[in-house]
């Protein structure tokens, strides 16, 4: 299983960006995909996202809730973040992660066997 993030990158506080992480290896359409992020000096990675098979069932961590959106594409093998509102505590290392089967409300990182390499966000004042 591969992972790979990209679309990070340096922008403003308020600004909006969207993450995409495509996915090989795997029956995409058989794992749950999530986002993590890590904020710098912190060890610990945090949801950000998670979405099941199909995308009906979503959650988000308390801090982004109303301003980021996960989806996916099972015809591309791709998950996106949209991030809107971007704040200065959104800087982060964001990973994504894959599980077969896992709920979403599953929000530790331990619960999920697949990574991507991380795409760093950095939001400015």
């Amino acid at each position: 299983v591969q992972l790979q993030a990209s679309g990070g990158g340096l922008v403003w506080a308020g600004d909006s960006l969207r993450l995409s992480c495509a996915a090989s290896g795997l029956i995409f359409n058989r794992y749950t995909m999530a986002w993590f992020r890590q904020p710098p000096g912190k060890e610990e990675r945090l949801i950000v996202a998670a979405i099941n098979w199909n995308g009906d069932n979503t959650y988000y961590g308390d801090l982004v809730k109303g301003r980021f959106t996960i989806s996916r594409d099972n015809a591309k093998n791709q998950a996106y973040l949209q991030m809107d509102g971007l704040k200065l505590e959104d800087t982060a290392i964001y990973y994504c992660a894959a599980n077969v089967g896992l709920d979403p409300s599953y929000e530790r990182a331990r619960f999920y066997d697949h990574w991507g390499q991380g795409t760093l966000v950095t939001v400015s004042s």
